[in-house]
């Protein structure tokens, strides 16, 4: 069965792949790769980088903004930008001032205004940006598959660990409405899902808010919409975080269905090193194969130039989902 195969996608339902991993092993590169494979499919693909480093674009080589463009046919690209992502809650609180006269709404949206500039430079705003992303492309279904290109595996556990913390804040907001009376109303604006033509006039309207999170932790964990592939290459260090984050993946009840090896070096005996170093990559491929032993596994070999533009990442794709290794492909190699 080809790799290809293990693709599961529904009608009139978006499918989810997130890719992520150690920094340095290759995720926008298998990201950016999947992406295009699956719009040359037919396709409607959306990918979206969490990664605040930002190399989506230099590996597609296209300029990408922090609202979704089309690249080509069927692809579609965006990075988060979590400090425009801020600006515009911000933009949306001030409007709420200058239009508001009720005292106690202005302190709660003076708070909260400060809470924002604190929250847009706290380690988790891009996490929440992306995750206010995930929210959106989630409920709307404008996608056949949306590849989420990760920042590396730290951010990206915090990244799936938001709907507990989303839930938790509506908890805690359905108990202090009360007390913050009409000033709760401004809290909306940061709570995805919620109706920014509405008010928060009770506690039915925060459940419904609860419901729609309750959704999106039942999307991120039902393995037939949502998967995580994971990528690494064959150093122990690699190896070991990634186990690591596979645990905790199962905590979140996040599918991990695959692990792809980066990086795979040819054997060529007339170079002491390259032999040298394909030995203890055999090594550790013995040692992927203990780890995940749920997993799908497939490797990649190591090209000999960088792998961007779209016709080298297509040539990436061809080998990992197709298993083509024709002497197109091979020519990118390293190999004797």
């Amino acid at each position: 069965m080809a790799f290809k195969d293990y693709f599961k996608f529904n009608k009139d339902q978006t499918t989810f792949l997130f890719v992520g991993g150690k920094g340095g092993v290759g995720k926008t590169s298998i990201s950016s790769a999947t992406a295009l494979w699956l719009a040359n499919q037919g396709n409607k693909t959306l990918i979206v980088s969490t990664d605040p480093a930002h190399s989506l674009s230099d590996s597609l080589e296209v300029p990408i903004g922090s609202y979704p463009r089309e690249i080509k046919t069927n692809l579609y690209a965006v990075e988060i930008d979590p400090d425009e992502a801020m600006a515009q809650k911000q933009a949306v609180i001030e409007a709420q001032k200058a239009n508001s006269s009720d005292k106690n709404s202005l302190m709660g949206l003076d708070m909260l205004s400060d809470q924002l500039d604190i929250a847009s430079a706290s380690p988790g705003a891009d996490e929440a940006a992306a995750f206010e992303v995930f929210m959106s492309v989630m409920t709307s279904n404008e996608y056949d598959v949306v590849v989420f290109d990760t920042a590396p595996t730290g951010h990206t556990l915090r990244l799936l660990s938001f709907p507990e913390v989303m839930d938790s804040w509506v908890g805690k907001l359905m108990k202090i409405k009360s007390k913050l009376g009409a000033a709760a109303n401004s809290l909306k604006n940061i709570i995805p899902f919620m109706d920014a033509d509405e008010d928060i006039q009770s506690t039915k309207e925060l459940e419904e808010t609860k419901e729609k999170i309750d959704q999106a932790k039942a999307v991120l964990s039902d393995p037939e919409r949502t998967t995580f592939k994971m990528v690494v290459i064959p150093e122990e260090m690699s190896i070991y975080e990634s186990e690591r984050a596979l645990e905790a993946l199962e905590k979140y009840d996040i599918t991990v269905d695959s692990v792809i090896v980066n990086q795979v070096m040819p054997d060529i005996t007339d170079c002491d090193f390259c032999h040298s170093r394909h030995k203890l990559q055999q090594k550790r491929l013995a040692l992927i194969e203990q780890k995940f032993p749920d997993q799908i596994i497939t490797e990649v070999p190591l090209f000999k130039d960088e792998v961007k533009g779209q016709e080298k990442l297509l040539k990436l794709a061809e080998i990992l989902y197709e298993g083509k290794n024709n002497d197109e492909v091979e020519a990118d190699i390293i190999q004797l």
